[in-house]
């Protein structure tokens, strides 16, 4: 399936806010020809961290001082740390050709796309392609590099990661890359527009500017504030 890939405004919003509208992106936006990418920035320093990830785990993974935003996710990974990195999400509709692939697929050509967009810009950006079954998951997104995370060739650092949820609507993929990591002077509105240029190719589209659209009413509101509560954030 062929499929047109809207990418949406910029916008800069708190955590739980930020997670509220990637939900409500996959729950409420889906049409079956069109998969949707945004690129988003932070009020103010935040963390989010897996749906399934332990509280008490990720609250030793924030700094001991300072006033940050921390969000459970609705997708899985480990701690982010969004304070110096280029956040994103990706919506696939259900029954495209990237939402029917295994999760590891999926994660490996969204990534290889990344990778080439990268390169562009003179940073050796390259996917992992061994897993060492040794190897527990680090729990912190950028302490260690999984298969098919995005790493820097010369270095080994990882550069992104991301974290998927699939349902009854599509898949959403939440992506992070690690500015520090990739060793080079980027410009960030330039790899936005190759980012989305390799995904829209991936996806077999063309890319369209489109505006935001129209929740009901209240309805990220108190998404958001259900995402920001104690119930949310320490139920595990």
């Amino acid at each position: 399936m062929s499929s047109i890939l809207e990418v949406l405004p910029t916008r800069t919003s708190g955590a739980a806010e930020n997670m509220a509208t990637d939900f409500l992106l996959l729950q409420r936006y889906p049409r079956a020809d069109v998969a949707r990418f945004r690129h988003y920035g932070w009020r103010q320093p935040a963390f989010t961290f897996g749906y399934a990830q332990k509280f008490s785990f990720v609250r030793t993974q924030w700094p001991a001082d300072g006033h940050f935003d921390v969000c459970r996710r609705a997708t899985g990974g480990g701690v982010v740390d969004h304070r110096d990195d280029w956040t994103y999400a990706l919506v696939i509709p259900r029954g495209h050709r990237l939402e029917d692939l295994r999760a590891t697929q999926s994660y490996r050509e969204i990534h290889e796309a990344l990778a080439e967009a990268l390169r562009v810009q003179g940073v050796i950006a390259v996917t992992k392609q061994a897993h060492d079954p040794a190897e527990e998951p680090a729990g912190v997104c950028f302490l260690r590099a999984e298969i098919y995370d995005v790493v820097h060739e010369s270095t080994g650092e990882k550069i992104a990661g991301a974290a998927q949820k699939r349902n009854k609507h599509g898949l959403l993929f939440q992506g992070s890359i690690w500015r520090p990591a990739c060793g080079a002077v980027i410009d960030w509105d330039r790899f936005h527009e190759d980012f989305v240029a390799q995904i829209a190719a991936a996806l077999g589209g063309e890319t369209v500017a489109t505006p935001w659209p129209e929740f009901g009413d209240d309805e990220l509101g108190a998404l958001a504030e259900h995402y920001s509560s104690p119930e949310w954030n320490e139920f595990r």
